[in-house]
């Protein structure tokens, strides 16, 4: 027990050095001081390491966050292992996957409905004209696809397209070819709202209607409008048809962990693992391509848990970092009425599908929403004790054979767990 607590203090101890501006407004406190047993809670480096061992990932990056601030941060295992072996650290930077969904679309979706641009119950071809309709095959009855259809999963979009065959037909880096094979050739899977079908194209929808509306690209609105009001300094898009909007870019790239080794050897970096935003949309894309690590995504946390701003020390909130109201951010966590229970979708984010196995057995379903991502990245929060977990792994370094889903919930467990 006494070595677990010193593992436990000091990785805690460790973290204090990192100067407070690469951690937005979060500080780094003790687990005891926000009523969590760090004995308990240092278990975690056990699974962790343990996955690391099994060959399921390279190397990973955890931090705990507790309200407004990060109670545990640790860098394990390797960073990269190809071309050359170099050491996880706390600061370096993983390619979210479909975590960008959350932390980049949907954040910046909900401003658009806050802000009064955009309704849930808008029809999609209210903003993308033509964009086809689900038609019962009995009879013929169309239902139109709604913006909280694409939000929450519900739509009965299919869930992805083959890249290769696409570009193979309409060329690369054609976005505007992608929003008309979406809107008029994918398949409507069933009545909008009645069931749950994980669709990349929900996202990369709701990304052109934000375009439509904003008159700015994704990547650009999501930078100024939430990467930087939070005062993130590691995370951006890294776009490769665009100018990056982050002046940095190329000091960034250097801190990226590379992802799957591609055909000519070398692995990717700083470049979205997933093809169809890579190869179709240029790296600007709604479904994936956001870049960021551990402490930048435990402000992001720290913000939703605090009602869409961060807090100082006298739990006042902090105006200039508010990215949502409290409002949005209740809306966003709340599973739609409208829609069938089956989908147990909130707006954006996972809460009861059956994708949420990475929430553990421990932390309330009615309070907590989550996500993941392919390349091994996740998020969970509970919003009823104001905890956070940010697991970034890449088990797709050098290939694409790792496995998470395990890991997570044994990390949620450990956590929940060690609160008193």
């Amino acid at each position: 027990m006494r070595k677990l607590l010193s593992i436990a203090t000091a990785a805690i101890l460790a973290v204090l050095a990192v100067p407070a501006f690469a951690q937005g407004n979060l500080k780094m406190d003790f687990p005891e001081r926000h009523g969590m047993n760090s004995e308990k809670l240092a278990q975690v480096d056990r699974v962790i390491n343990d996955a690391i061992t099994s060959k399921e990932i390279p190397g990973a990056v955890l931090s705990v966050v507790r309200g407004n601030d990060i109670v545990y941060l640790k860098a394990y295992g390797n960073k990269s292992v190809v071309p050359t072996v170099e050491p996880m650290t706390t600061e370096t930077i993983f390619d979210l996957a479909s975590v960008s969904k959350c932390v980049g679309t949907t954040l910046a979706f909900m401003q658009l409905i806050e802000n009064g641009y955009v309704r849930l119950s808008d029809n999609v071809d209210r903003y993308i004209p033509g964009f086809r309709p689900w038609s019962d095959p009995e009879n013929g009855e169309t239902v139109n696809i709604t913006v909280r259809d694409l939000l929450s999963h519900s739509s009965g979009l299919d869930p992805y397209i083959n890249a290769e065959t696409f570009v193979k037909e309409y060329g690369g880096n054609n976005p505007e070819k992608m929003e008309w094979y979406i809107a008029t050739k994918v398949k409507r899977n069933f009545r909008p709202g009645t069931g749950f079908m994980y669709s990349c194209l929900n996202f990369v929808t709701l990304q052109r209607i934000l375009e439509r509306v904003t008159g700015e690209k994704l990547y650009e609105y999501a930078q100024e409008h939430v990467f930087d009001v939070l005062g993130l300094r590691h995370t951006c898009y890294f776009p490769l048809i665009y100018d990056p909007a982050v002046s940095n870019s190329v000091e960034l790239t250097k801190l990226c962990a590379p992802t799957e080794v591609q055909s000519d050897g070398k692995p990717l970096v700083a470049q979205v693992h997933d093809p169809m935003a890579r190869m179709i949309m240029g790296g600007n894309s709604g479904n994936a391509g956001v870049f960021s690590n551990a402490e930048d995504l435990s402000v992001i946390c720290a913000a939703i848990m605090n009602g869409g701003c961060l807090v100082d020390k006298k739990g006042k909130s902090l105006e200039s970092t508010r990215i949502l109201s409290p409002a949005t951010v209740r809306l966003m966590n709340t599973i739609p009425p409208q829609n069938d229970p089956s989908v147990g979708r909130a707006l954006g984010w996972d809460k009861k599908s059956s994708h949420s196995g990475l929430r553990g057995d421990l932390f309330n379903p009615e309070t907590t929403i989550m996500h993941t991502g392919y390349t091994g990245t996740s998020i969970v929060i509970d919003m009823e004790s104001k905890t956070a977990i940010v697991l970034l792994t890449h088990r797709v370094h050098p290939e694409d054979k790792g496995g998470v889903g395990r890991l997570r919930a044994l990390v949620a467990n450990i956590v929940a767990g060690s609160i008193r």
